[in-house]
């Protein structure tokens, strides 16, 4: 039996009022936007996660995007302070619920950190310097992480919301990445190198993509980058997340994906 956990949360009926920052804002049909976040929910369910569903916050409009609101390793939980505003009262329910599966870190002020601007691989940890997450957030996760073997590094986004948006995990040492969002040269080094998978030139929001055991969740409105997934041998699950994707989403910030055996 699985020991995975995802964590999502139903979305909010406030949805259309939510943050953007590269996006021309857009009417979302709410129902759609909900029926195509339990098809998603479904999807983890199906490739062996249990899923652990809070509820709609009215008041919060992009709670939906749970990732936001923390980063879970093996040994600890970091509860993020998000980049907008808006968003920081999206902690309190998230913290309360990994509680029961790990020992919880809070960052706090001055520091910005969103969950969508961390990039964990292996014993690495890649952080987004973007305009939700601030260079004293960095340093932070830094200073936490280290003493449980964790090496930092900042990594510089341009043009797109966070590093999830540039680049995404899709295999075990394999990152899919749009080059022109992030300096793809820190995903390098002796003899750690890892293996970059390009977007289509035509998808330039294709790096978005959730490894789940052997298995990448994708949206299906990039079907280019997926015939390159596929070309190498990874096995690609689609997933429609249109109305989401109107709010800046993608399908790694709609859920907090993590072992529960670690609890410490």
């Amino acid at each position: 039996m699985s020991d995975l956990i995802a964590i999502t949360r139903e979305v909010s009926p406030a949805i259309g009022r939510c943050e953007l920052t590269h996006l021309a804002r857009l009417p979302i049909d709410l129902e759609r936007a909900r029926a195509q976040h339990l098809k998603y929910e479904e999807c983890l369910a199906g490739l062996g996660c249990e899923l652990i569903r809070l509820p709609a916050e009215p008041r919060l409009p992009d709670s939906v995007f749970i990732e936001d609101t923390a980063v879970v390793l093996d040994e600890v939980a970091l509860i993020t302070r998000p980049g907008a505003r808006s968003r920081r009262a999206e902690t309190k329910l998230v913290a309360e619920v990994l509680t029961s599966y790990r020992r919880v870190f809070h960052v706090h002020a001055p520091c910005t950190l969103d969950g969508g601007d961390v990039l964990v691989v292996g014993r690495r940890v890649f952080v987004g310097l973007s305009r939700r997450t601030n260079e004293i957030g960095l340093e932070e996760m830094r200073s936490l992480l280290t003493p449980f073997g964790y090496r930092v590094e900042g990594v510089p986004v341009h043009g797109a919301l966070h590093l999830k948006s540039a680049v995404t995990q899709v295999a075990e040492r394999t990152l899919l990445i749009n080059h022109n969002w992030t300096d793809t040269s820190v995903f390098a080094g002796v003899g750690d190198a890892l293996e970059l998978i390009d977007v289509a030139p035509e998808e330039p929001l294709g790096a978005n993509a959730l490894l789940i055991g052997d298995a990448v969740v994708y949206p299906e409105a990039c079907p280019l980058t997926r015939r390159r997934l596929e070309d190498r041998g990874i096995c690609v699950v689609g997933v429609d997340v249109s109305e989401l994707a109107k709010a800046e989403g993608g399908v790694t910030c709609s859920s907090l994906v993590f072992r529960a055996n670690h609890s410490s």
